[in-house]
């Protein structure tokens, strides 16, 4: 019984390392110079060219259009 309770916890524990390690902040650099941190990766619609994110500072979902975005990238958290 001891045996699949430990698993149990060792599973979860795992899970939960896994969801933590894919929810990185990412920082977008636009092209007039201001770096907006997000919540998670952002997501590029190529039909429209905008750019989804959810601003870590505020907690909105707010967007962007590709050709004001120079780069993006994980932050070493």
């Amino acid at each position: 019984m001891k045996k699949n309770a430990f698993i149990t916890v060792a599973f979860t524990c795992a899970s939960l390392f896994f969801l933590a390690a894919c929810s990185s902040n990412q920082a977008i650099r636009t092209t007039d110079g201001k770096t907006i941190i997000t919540d998670g990766k952002p997501q590029v619609d190529d039909d429209t060219g905008l750019v989804s994110y959810k601003n870590a500072e505020t907690g909105k979902t707010e967007q962007i259009n590709r050709d004001q975005v120079k780069t993006m990238g994980a932050l070493d958290n």
